[in-house]
């Protein structure tokens, strides 16, 4: 099996692997889980095989878990620390009891940026953090307070490189005016073009920003494996969604269906198809698995090389807002 290529990520100097693995499922939540039953034991597997693959990218957050997931891919990383790009985010307010505050709160005040990053690399076992992320913006902080306050963390070398997740256009041009982002992550599938909208991604090229898509699968659902709401264990956050409830999901399965015949016809997975289109979009892809068959088909995707007339025949299948219901449930 082939290695995924690096490329640059943002116009600061990051390199990394294409594609990079999004650790989050691998760690449950408080009062459930995200994707159904962790085991420890083969999420580190997973990671050591994507460093044989050559996804060294591996992507966490402390509210992850809460915490497990650092602490998790600390363990998976001990040893082999360098051959590693690690991008980890704090934003969700954890308590000095470790645990989410009421409601995950946000908080981007500078005493807690420098609060979060101590935590974090406890919990990874490192002395710095490749890509640091503010997970969600405070609307109750300046943005320029916050970066600000990132930006001291590159100063003393627990940083390397900054990015932010889920803010629009206004918020990335102010942060970056204060200190080059790196990188912005947000949602980005086939299932998920809001940063095609919005002008997200257009202000990303325009700044010289990488672009960090994380569901590049829809969550799974672009996978074609997923038939009956029922398919979702009873702690599966995925339930919650509007786009996988009632009337929603069976119009939203259809199109996954096409997918699935454009995916056959060509001798591949809807969800390999579905991946490799995003990253034809010359963006930076983190699909999260906590397995490594799932992870090996997806290294699998990097190597499609899709036609122009493969392209135009996926933008026929799933244009910009043809999926059915809300991205999250109300007050989410």
């Amino acid at each position: 099996m082939s290695t995924i290529k690096r490329i640059a990520l943002g116009s600061q100097g990051l390199e990394v692997s294409a594609e990079g693995l999004g650790c989050m499922g691998m760690s449950g939540f408080t009062g459930g889980t995200i994707y159904g039953a962790t085991d420890d034991t083969e999420s580190i597997a997973t990671i050591h095989r994507a460093l044989e693959l050559g996804v060294t990218l591996l992507d966490t957050a402390d509210v992850y878990g809460p915490l497990h997931n650092e602490q998790l891919v600390g363990r998976a990383i001990a040893g082999k620390r360098n051959q590693f790009t690690i991008a980890t985010k704090f934003g969700f307010e954890l308590d000095d009891s470790e645990a989410p505050t009421w409601n995950y709160a946000y908080n981007g005040r500078p005493e807690y940026v420098r609060k979060a990053i101590e935590r974090s690399l406890r919990n990874l076992g490192t002395d710095y953090v490749d890509l640091y992320y503010l997970h969600r913006l405070d609307p109750s902080t300046p943005i320029e307070d916050t970066v600000g306050a990132m930006s001291r963390l590159v100063e003393e070398g627990k940083v390397r490189y900054l990015g932010l997740s889920e803010v629009p256009v206004d918020i990335l041009r102010r942060a970056h005016a204060v200190h080059p982002i790196t990188a912005l992550q947000t949602e980005y599938s086939l299932f998920d073009r809001g940063v095609e909208e919005n002008g997200v991604l257009a202000a990303t090229r325009e700044l010289g920003i990488g672009f960090v898509g994380y569901s590049p699968l829809g969550r799974g659902f672009l996978s074609g494996e997923i038939k009956s709401p029922d398919d979702f264990e009873s702690t599966d956050s995925r339930r919650m969604f509007p786009r996988y409830q009632g009337e929603n999901f069976y119009k939203n399965l259809e199109l996954v269906e096409q997918l699935r015949i454009l995916a056959e016809a060509k001798g591949v997975t809807a969800a390999q198809l579905a991946l490799a289109w995003v990253l034809a979009q010359g963006v930076v892809a983190i699909p999260g698995t906590k397995r490594r068959n799932y992870l090996e088909a997806n290294v699998a995707a990097a190597s499609l090389t899709l036609t122009p007339a493969e392209l135009a025949e996926l933008e026929a299948i799933l244009p910009v807002g043809s999926v059915a219901g809300a991205a999250y449930p109300v007050g989410m």
